[in-house]
């Protein structure tokens, strides 16, 4: 991945995808190695994000958006375990930026799938994160939700932020990312949209003659 990217990560049900960003966070056992700036991801907390699917997450946890968004804020903590005087302030802006600030006092349970997803973005801006890792981040959200959540994405990017996310919608991979990943199981192809992205590898993914158009997939 190049640095100021959104880079997207496809592939059918059970290709492994989730796997392979829990593998690089070393969530889970593997071999082999993800690096960043030539040290270990796993050793870099403070330079990543991670949001996990949604259908991970306690719903019924008693917490707020704005004690959520503070989670994030865990990464900066000194070694008393205090944020530092700019914590309300950090997720004021953090919470501005995603559009939720009329939602800081809710429970998370209360919240649509499209605003809690917002919220989950929220909470890697106040970590300050170089690299954000979304698992799934469109998944049971509507349309409106979407485009907000990649006009965020999109201005992390001209910040110099990297995004990488694991994605479903085929239809909306042009317009959504810089680079693909295409797997299944295996790896299957890497690099530029433009050059990856191609009927050839979706067929190989997929098991199924494709077609790509500049719209997408048909």
């Amino acid at each position: 991945m190049k640095e100021g990217e959104i880079v997207g990560i496809i592939g059918p049900n059970g290709a492994g995808k989730s796997t392979l960003i829990k593998a690089m966070m070393d969530l889970i056992p593997h071999q082999g190695n993800a690096a960043m700036d030539g040290q270990p991801l796993a050793k870099q907390a403070q330079k990543i994000a991670y949001v996990q699917q949604k259908s991970n997450i306690d719903l019924t946890f008693p917490i707020t958006v704005r004690e959520c968004v503070a989670l994030g804020l865990q990464a900066h903590a000194n070694m008393f375990g205090y944020t530092g005087k700019n914590e309300g302030k950090a997720i004021a802006q953090a919470l501005e930026m995603v559009d939720m600030t009329d939602f800081a006092k809710r429970q998370i349970g209360r919240l649509s799938g499209g605003q809690l997803q917002r919220v989950l973005i929220a909470r890697c801006l106040v970590q300050e994160a170089d690299l954000i890792i979304l698992d799934e981040p469109f998944a049971g959200i509507d349309n409106r939700s979407e485009s907000a959540i990649m006009i965020v994405l999109r201005k992390l990017r001209a910040e110099g932020k990297t995004i990488l996310m694991v994605h479903h919608d085929l239809k909306t991979v042009r317009s959504y990312f810089d680079s693909v990943v295409m797997m299944n199981v295996n790896m299957i192809g890497a690099g530029p949209v433009a050059t990856t992205f191609t009927d050839t590898n979706l067929e190989q993914a997929y098991g199924l003659p494709m077609h790509v158009n500049q719209g997408g997939q048909s």
